[in-house]
């Protein structure tokens, strides 16, 4: 545990002493309040001419409208900030020549793994908590289910532990931040994609493609339900590759 902590720290003041944190939070922010602008005036129309078409009223969803488009906006931002986030876990000791100083720590790889993959989830879970003055803003307006927003933002939480993990191991792989932050998206959107073509592939392979889909088990989430089998695949997601990561730093591959 302690050298975990110090570890932890270690990685705390690299990510807030660089511009990386403060300018991936800042964009992360401003997209997200642009989105919830526009979905909350988007909201705000319908409820005006509801008032003079009585047939709208039952589109007038707090639900629909504002939350489920938020969470849809965050996810795709996750998407692609997050791989700007982790391309320099690895790639920046490699660039640096201070990877072999890390793996000469009395500590496992396991440990660093973990200790680099918390900050990145610390530095992801800041910018959520930022973004939880748009429900606030919600209740003052109306009166939402709090349902869908807690399992929304659990949903985020395991998302953006996936994610962090796929963008570790890529990290490893290279010292060139650039090629590890596109080889994370590329793969990252595949996953999110694969749900994309269930419709045209039939029979087993549909089912398993959808199963593989970042984006089929979140909107469980962004629907107000908890579902055992998104919690399994979410954190299946990030054990297999935190263990890839691992394996990869112990054979110490030093692909450029």
């Amino acid at each position: 545990m302690k050298a975990f902590n110090s570890l932890f720290k270690r990685e705390l003041y690299a990510y807030f002493l660089s511009p990386v944190a403060y300018a991936v939070l800042g964009v992360f922010l401003l997209l997200c309040g642009y989105f919830f602008s526009r979905s909350i005036a988007y909201f705000s129309y319908l409820s005006v001419q509801a008032g003079y078409d009585t047939s709208l009223q039952a589109h007038v969803n707090v639900h629909e409208l504002i939350l489920r488009p938020l969470f849809s906006s965050i996810t795709l931002m996750l998407i692609f900030l997050i791989p700007l986030l982790t391309m320099r876990t690895f790639s920046e000791e490699k660039k640096q020549g201070t990877l072999e100083l890390l793996l000469s720590y009395p500590t496992s790889d396991t440990v660093i793994i973990l200790a680099k993959n918390g900050v990145c989830l610390l530095v992801v879970l800041t910018g959520l908590l930022g973004t939880a003055i748009y429900p606030a803003i919600i209740f003052a307006l109306s009166h939402p289910d709090t349902g869908p927003i807690f399992t929304g933002y659990l949903g985020l939480v395991f998302l953006a532990a996936s994610l962090v993990s796929i963008g570790t191991l890529f990290s490893i792989f290279t010292e060139n931040q650039t090629v590890a932050a596109v080889s994370a998206f590329g793969v990252i959107l595949l996953l999110w994609s694969l749900a994309w073509f269930v419709d045209f592939v039939p029979g087993v392979l549909g089912v398993i493609l959808n199963e593989l889909s970042i984006q089929s088990h979140f909107q469980s989430f962004a629907r107000g339900q908890i579902s055992t089998r998104d919690v399994i695949y979410f954190i299946n997601i990030t054990i297999i590759f935190n263990v890839l990561a691992i394996q990869a730093l112990k054979r110490g591959i030093r692909c450029r």
